[in-house]
């Protein structure tokens, strides 16, 4: 009898919580605007439509998905992902909506750890309208749910996934917040307020909200803002200096390269022209260079850290009056090394995209 209590009590649990998945088309009914927002980000590309991650992921390892953890956290099946006995499915919404909406809203809060940060999912009682998180003051409720602020959305809800990651050798492989750093720069600069209601409705006439476009490195004119570059002509060549304005380093995903170009035009010929590269180089036991960080032993990291300022030297140049001085940063989504063991078709991924150019004209001596 003693069995048949407990059984029963652990099968009531188990019920009581199961939940359901809103989809990303749901909510769209009534936050139309921030759900074109939204879908314009890097959150709403899934494992289908990120053809980098994709090639990487299945590179590292064919038969599981481990990246699901952050890049499909809505799957209703991501620990089957994880382990191997399933793949993604382009036909189930929970996968296809990648990090969506609901994921997002629903995390109660997030726990440090060693290897990577954990976002913690509140839990919801069958029968019940769903809770879902926000920061927004006095938020309302309607008949799909039920919402609360809760003070992680101006703190630390980026840094669930965006803090930090260490592959299985303890060697990190990406890192976008330290410790001390919380989700507040992030929204500032990432997550901007901008005009109209955070639903078509717009029930208490609120008159702006904070973007759901997430805007990043894919941005032409986000991406300007993010380094200040200034060239000054010295004895002997040039001084170019690098400001990262950013909270986080010049270089996180592993797999990108950024490079300055400094060039020196005369007429209509070059005269000089020289690259200098900022990335994250993985070794192996033996110090040769790997491709796919999860192999790596070691990380050896040409980068400029947050609000770091790097002064670049050029020496031995012929600087005449006349000449210009043409200074561009450049970011290249898969570098070098992703490109020997990966295929890729999406061109943009393989050539250089211009973040930031200034030009310097050098003045011809009065007579």
């Amino acid at each position: 009898m003693a069995v048949r209590v407990i059984l029963f009590i652990v099968l009531s649990i188990n019920f009581t919580y199961a939940e359901r998945y809103f989809s990303n088309r749901d909510c769209s009914e009534c936050h139309e605007q921030i759900y074109r927002e939204y879908n314009r980000s890097a959150h709403a590309k899934s494992y289908f439509h990120g053809e980098l991650h994709r090639a990487v992921a299945d590179r590292v390892d064919g038969s599981s998905y481990r990246c699901a953890v952050c890049h499909m956290p809505s799957a209703d099946n991501i620990d089957e992902l994880i382990d191997g006995r399933a793949r993604p499915d382009r036909g189930n919404r929970s996968h296809t909506d990648g990090v969506s909406c609901y994921f997002c809203h629903t995390i109660a809060y997030v726990k440090r750890s060693h290897s990577r940060n954990i976002n913690v999912k509140s839990k919801q009682a069958e029968g019940y309208k769903p809770t879902l998180y926000g920061g927004l003051d006095n938020p309302d409720d309607n008949d799909k749910h039920s919402s609360v602020k809760n003070p992680i959305y101006s703190k630390v809800v980026c840094t669930g996934c965006h803090s930090h990651k260490l592959n299985g050798n303890g060697v990190t492989i990406f890192r976008a917040i330290e410790g001390k750093q919380d989700s507040r720069g992030c929204i500032e600069c990432h997550m901007p307020k901008v005009e109209g209601g955070v639903e078509k409705i717009n029930r208490r006439s609120r008159v702006e909200h904070i973007s759901h476009r997430f805007l990043g490195i894919y941005d032409v004119d986000f991406r300007k803002k993010g380094v200040d570059i200034d060239i000054s002509a010295v004895e002997g060549g040039l001084d170019v200096k690098l400001r990262n304005r950013m909270g986080h380093p010049l270089i996180i995903q592993p797999a990108r390269v950024k490079y300055l170009n400094l060039k020196v035009v005369r007429g209509d010929r070059t005269i000089y022209e020289r690259n200098s590269t900022f990335e994250l180089i993985f070794r192996d036991k033996s110090g040769s260079r790997v491709t796919i960080p999860a192999n790596a032993y070691s990380v050896e990291s040409r980068n400029l850290d947050e609000n770091e300022t790097k002064i670049i030297r050029y020496r031995d140049i012929d600087i005449r009056g006349g000449d210009s001085v043409i200074a561009t940063l450049y970011v290249r989504f898969a570098k070098s090394d992703c490109l020997k063991v990966i295929d890729l078709e999406d061109k943009r991924l393989k050539r250089g995209e211009v973040i930031k150019r200034v030009i310097l004209n050098i003045d011809r001596p009065k007579r």
